[in-house]
């Protein structure tokens, strides 16, 4: 079960789940205005078909086509279905009130339990593999995240740094990114984190360094990254999440899992023996 806010929605409301199940089965285009919904349920569908289309990044028709393939009778008759479903409380409200009261921590607990659960079956044994030998094998590692997930990208380079040479935060100034990107190789790897919203300054930095060569991890949702098509070992997780806030705890459980496979293949034991050496002497 969903509870990040917006996915708590799409749960209850028969129209932003029926989005949501198309949501695979669509083009490209489509899928921007079914992102754009879902991102701003139901707000994002109460205004003109055009702005809704230029949120999208698409034309009026494309969206308009969106319509049609769900049944609707155009976007008035789809925007008239939203207004009918739509609740009077925010979308934070939505998720802390019940008829029986908010829910405890315990609920909570037991919601994150079995996220996580679909989260670590999202990672097959030949997957983790897989990264594991990219994050040991390649000639640098740079890891970079959006507004939280950028705390899953710090953690990988702080353990991997322990476990190997070469592994790096991508650097917030363009300038510094630039340098970084201009010594990318294809022995090089890049680990994006990209969940909802999408973050426009890592796929910029990806596509820099993919136009370097260097191949691409990336960990992101079940919505799919812009940036699926580039990346030569894709993890894509569920959308569980523990109450109002983000699944910081599913990407670290993965980064943890992709950290143990690397570790198997570098036997780190000296230089994690020298790195606590030299912790004690400065």
């Amino acid at each position: 079960m969903a509870l990040g806010v917006t996915f708590v929605i799409v749960e209850n409301d028969p129209i932003a789940s029926r989005l949501g199940a198309v949501y695979p089965e669509l083009p490209p285009g489509e899928r921007a205005v079914v992102r754009v919904l879902l991102d701003d349920y139901p707000f994002a569908a109460l205004g003109s078909l055009r702005s809704l289309a230029e949120r999208a990044g698409v034309s009026p028709p494309t969206a308009s086509r969106l319509f049609d393939r769900l049944g609707f009778d155009g976007f008035a008759a789809f925007q008239a279905a939203v207004r009918a479903g739509a609740r009077d409380r925010s979308q934070l409200l939505e998720y802390v009130t019940h008829d029986d009261g908010p829910p405890g921590p315990g609920r909570a607990a037991e919601e994150l339990r079995a996220g996580l659960d679909g989260t670590l079956a999202a990672l097959p044994e030949a997957l983790c593999h897989t990264v594991g030998a990219l994050l040991a094998e390649a000639g640098s590692v740079w890891a970079l995240g959006g507004p939280l997930s950028e705390l899953a990208a710090e953690y990988l380079v702080r353990q991997l740094a322990g476990l190997r040479p070469g592994a790096h935060r991508v650097p917030g100034p363009a300038s510094a990114r630039a340098r970084a990107v201009l010594d990318l190789g294809p022995s090089d790897v890049v680990v994006a984190y990209d969940f909802r919203r999408y973050s426009d300054g890592t796929a910029r930095f990806v596509r820099a360094a993919r136009g370097r060569g260097a191949r691409l991890v990336l960990v992101t949702d079940a919505w799919g990254s812009p940036l699926a098509a580039e990346a030569e070992a894709l993890i894509s997780l569920p959308r569980e999440a523990a109450g109002p806030i983000a699944p910081l705890t599913h990407e670290i459980a993965v980064t943890e899992l992709l950290l143990v496979a690397a570790a198997a293949r570098l036997a780190p034991a000296r230089r994690l023996a020298d790195l606590d050496a030299l912790t004690r002497a400065l």
